[in-house]
């Protein structure tokens, strides 16, 4: 049980916290920007515990394994937790339309990383062992964190400080959040096809 490792529990124990700020803080300007605090202090362990894991050779296979699940907790957890606070608040025809597109952003990200998972558990069995997390990989999670920060953002803005944001900022970084989810899930499976070929 290396820092690293133990950065990625903390990571995992934090979405908890993220949950209950984002569902039972009252205040709307308040609730968005401490949230996206909690939530870049969640995602900044994702970072930390990678680059010590490398930097002192204390990469190991659990912290393969927890690692990208850690991450999973943290943005199923977030996306569905906003998905659900933007229906509660929606206001008007634009907060409907973003609620409903949060539906659909959210359901491609859990469908990609249930399909990586399953990837991964099957090759674990196999020559490919425990598979890390790719550049790819690393690329989409990064895009994720951003998108779910400015959504934050601008819950506050809207919400708390009624400013006519229109969801614009969350629209763009949410299609680069989609896209980059696809292209990974994508990348994986070619990368890990002759694992799972059915015709082998």
């Amino acid at each position: 049980m290396n820092l690293p490792n133990k950065l990625t529990i903390l990571r995992a124990l934090l979405v908890p916290v993220f949950v209950a700020c984002l569902l039972y803080i009252p205040n709307e300007i308040a609730c968005g920007f401490v949230t996206a605090g909690v939530f870049i202090i969640t995602s900044l362990t994702d970072m930390l515990d990678g680059k010590i894991a490398r930097k002192y050779n204390l990469v190991t296979n659990f912290g393969k394994f927890m690692d990208p699940l850690a991450d999973k907790f943290m943005v199923f957890a977030a996306l569905i937790t906003i998905t659900v606070k933007m229906f509660l608040y929606a206001g008007n025809t634009n907060d409907w339309v973003f609620a409903n597109v949060m539906i659909w952003a959210t359901m491609v990200v859990v469908l990609r990383e249930l399909g990586v998972t399953s990837i991964r558990m099957v090759c674990s069995g196999t020559a490919a062992g425990v598979i890390a997390a790719s550049m790819f990989g690393k690329l989409k999670t990064v895009t994720q964190v951003i998108a779910i920060v400015v959504i934050l953002v601008e819950f506050s803005l809207n919400k708390g400080f009624g400013l006519p944001t229109y969801w614009v900022a969350s629209y763009v970084l949410v299609a680069a959040m989609t896209f980059m989810t696809i292209a990974s899930g994508i990348d994986y499976l070619k990368s890990y096809w002759k694992y799972i070929n059915p015709n082998k």
